[in-house]
C-alpha cells in the first residue's frame, strides 16, 4: 500500500540528528513520496537539496506569511530560479496568517499575490497556508483563479489548502475551484469535531494526506515530533470517518497527489 505525504519540513533543525533514519522509516512504512515544503528562501533551497539527494523526495519552494516581511524583489527572483528545478512540484507554502501576525498584514497580502503570480507564470500549483484569514484567502484565490488563462495547466487543479482549518462551506467552494483539501494529524484527535464533518462530507477525490512534520503529530503521538511515517494514521482516520477501506484511501489520495503535482512526469524527468 503506497502513501504520499504531501507536506513535510524535513529540512528543519528538529531532524538534524536523525534525518536519514526518519526518511528510511517513512519508506519502510509505505510512504513512497514525500513533498518537502519551503517556508523561506533558505528552507526552499534546503528542500531542493533534499530532493536532489533522495529520489523519494520532491520539493515545494515559497515564503510563509510569517517571513513575508523579509521578501524583496531580489529574493523573489531567486525563488523564481529555484522554482524551475525539475524536482520542484509546487509553490509553497504561501498565504496569510492572521493568528500570529509575524509580518504586517498588508505585506502578507502583497507577497501572497506575488507568489501566486509566480505560480501562474511557471504553471506549478500552490500550497496554501491559511490561519485565521479564511475570508481574505478565499477572496484572493477566487481572483487569482478568475485571472488564470484558460489554457493554464492550473485551470483544473490550482493547488491545495494545507492543514485545512476553514468550515465546510469554504471547503466545498475551494473544491469547486479545483483545490484539494489537505488533512493532517488533527483529524485523529479525540476532541476533533469540525474536521471529521468536512472529511465525511467531501469526496475522497478531493483530499490529500499530509503530516506537516515536525508539527501536528497524530494521536497517539501528540506532544512528540511528527514524521512522515505517521501519515498512515491520517489515512486510517479518513478511512474510519468515511467507513471505507484503508486501501481505498491510500489509492485515491496517492492518485490525487500525483495528479496535482504531476508526479507521473516528474519520475521520468529526474533520476
Amino acid at each position: 500500500m503506497a502513501l504520499i505525504d504531501t507536506h513535510t519540513h524535513l529540512d528543519f533543525p528538529q531532524f538534524d540528528h536523525d534525518r536519514e533514519e526518519v526518511i528510511a522509516r517513512s519508506l519502510a512504512a509505505g510512504v513512497e513520496i514525500i513533498v518537502n515544503v519551503g517556508a523561506d528562501l533558505a528552507s526552499s533551497r534546503a528542500s531542493v537539496a533534499l530532493a536532489e539527494q533522495y529520489p523519494a523526495i520532491y520539493a515545494a519552494v515559497g515564503v510563509h506569511p510569517h517571513d513575508a516581511k523579509a521578501v524583496s524583489e531580489r529574493e523573489l527572483g531567486k525563488l523564481r530560479e529555484l522554482a524551475t528545478h525539475p524536482k520542484v512540484v509546487a509553490i509553497g507554502e504561501i498565504g496569510l496568517d492572521f493568528y500570529r501576525d509575524l509580518s504586517p498584514r498588508e505585506v502578507q497580502r502583497q507577497v501572497f499575490r506575488q507568489q501566486l503570480a509566480l505560480a501562474a507564470e511557471i504553471g506549478k500549483p500552490v500550497i496554501i497556508h491559511d490561519r485565521e484569514a479564511h475570508g481574505e484567502v478565499g477572496d484572493i484565490l477566487r481572483g487569482w483563479i478568475r485571472d488564470l488563462p484558460a489554457h493554464s495547466p492550473l485551470a483544473r487543479h490550482p493547488g491545495t489548502l494545507h492543514c485545512f482549518s476553514g468550515d465546510l462551506e469554504m471547503a466545498k467552494e475551494m473544491v469547486e475551484l479545483g483545490f484539494f483539501i489537505g488533512v493532517d494529524g488533527p483529524l485523529t484527535y479525540l476532541n476533533a469535531r469540525r474536521l471529521p464533518e468536512i472529511v465525511r462530507a467531501l469526496p475522497l477525490e478531493c483530499l490529500l494526506i499530509e503530516t506537516d512534520a515536525p508539527y501536528l503529530p497524530p494521536h497517539p503521538y501528540r506532544g512528540q515530533r511528527n514524521e512522515p511515517a505517521h501519515v498512515r494514521l491520517v489515512a486510517e482516520a479518513i478511512a474510519h470517518v468515511k467507513t471505507i477501506p484503508l486501501d481505498e484511501v491510500a489509492r485515491t489520495t496517492t492518485n490525487n497527489a500525483r495528479v496535482l503535482f504531476g508526479l507521473h512526469h516528474q519520475e521520468e524527468d529526474y533520476p
